[in-house]
């Protein structure tokens, strides 16, 4: 089981099964455009208090993995 497979899911039943921070509505696109936006992981568990830091790293880490495995097809 990788870092992140116990806290992050894909249910099509929950955000259009967009990837999401297990037991949450919080999708891992969500975090990182936080991210992106300036916010730092301390800025996000303050607003977010009921995400914790293991949950938003696992965000990171599955989105990297996303990345890393996708395949470019050139036409």
């Amino acid at each position: 089981m990788t870092e992140f497979e116990n806290r992050i899911v894909v249910d099509p039943k929950i955000m259009g099964g967009k990837p999401v921070i297990k037991g949450t509505r919080v999708p891992v696109y969500f975090i990182l455009e936080l991210l992106s936006n300036g916010w730092s992981i301390d800025d996000i568990l303050r607003e977010y208090p009921h995400l914790s830091r293991e949950d938003v790293l696992a965000a990171i880490k599955y989105a990297a993995k996303v990345l890393r495995e996708e395949v470019i097809v050139k036409a």
